[in-house]
């Protein structure tokens, strides 16, 4: 009874009031949860991003099986002489074993009470200069090569999970809190609004369907850098909006509708 007695006008913008609270809402719930899980669950990013880790530890381990040299040493050089394929041998046997010790390490590391989940660091920095001298002895340092490296990943990619969806579950939160406290500025909060949704929908499109591109680009830092300036310019419309009456986003939003032959102007909030 209450819709039928509003005009038109009024209807549209309490659906409006509704839908872009929704979309808030909306945000929350999917952001916010998943954020705190990251917290509650220490192994969540590690879990979902298993293939992804794995890939990235044999590209790794390849790279770092190429950068191993001879020992340099005058023993060595009359030993070994010109004979450097040798090592080229070497270095192929080691790719062709790596995937079963990368197989047996990662079994190893998913336990959280396994030693090989500490110290790290220091099993990661101790392969930066390796120098062959047996074909054992370079397995044994691959070993521990795999379990820093699996450790500095995992982090990478927690921290910057956690930014990614911080960020979002912030931004939605804020935009929600807007609605309510400036319910006239509801037509102005859908170009933000319309930019959070139009990220959240593509960034969750590709977690869903393309996950090894997903974290490729969130641990390479490229989604990192460019989602945090995306941020910046939501967080400025929404400052805007709340600070500055709308002033930049009624001209952004009049500017687009005139260059689509719109007639529809938005005023100041």
């Amino acid at each position: 009874m209450y819709l039928h007695k509003l005009s038109k006008e009024n209807k549209g913008r309490l659906l409006k009031k509704y839908l872009l609270r929704g979309f808030g809402f909306l945000g929350i719930l999917v952001f916010v949860p998943l954020f705190l899980l990251t917290f509650s669950d220490s192994q969540m990013v590690e879990k979902s991003a298993k293939h992804f880790i794995e890939w990235k530890l044999q590209n790794e381990i390849n790279t770092k099986i190429d950068s191993i040299q001879l020992p340099q040493s005058k023993i060595v050089e009359k030993v070994f002489g010109a004979k450097s394929e040798m090592l080229a041998v070497v270095k192929q046997k080691l790719k062709e074993d790596a995937p079963t010790i990368l197989t047996t390490q990662l079994a190893k590391m998913a336990d959280l009470n396994c030693e090989c989940r500490t110290k790290w660091k220091e099993r990661l920095s101790a392969f930066v200069e390796v120098e062959m001298a047996s074909l054992e002895k370079a397995k044994e340092k691959l070993t521990d090569f795999m379990s820093g490296k699996y450790m500095e990943t995992v982090e990478k990619l927690t921290r910057d999970m956690r930014i990614f969806l911080g960020l979002n579950g912030l931004c939605f939160i804020f935009l929600l809190l807007i609605s309510f406290l400036k319910p006239q500025a509801t037509e102005h909060l859908f170009l933000p609004s319309s930019l959070l949704l139009l990220s959240s929908a593509i960034c969750s499109y590709v977690y869903l369907f393309q996950q090894n591109w997903f974290y490729t680009i969130l641990y390479n830092d490229y989604m990192g850098f460019g989602y945090l300036a995306y941020f910046i310019i939501v967080f400025a419309l929404l400052c805007d909006i709340v600070f500055n009456r709308a002033k930049v986003t009624s001209r952004i939003v009049n500017f687009l509708a005139n260059a689509l032959g719109s007639a529809f102007t938005l005023p100041t909030c």
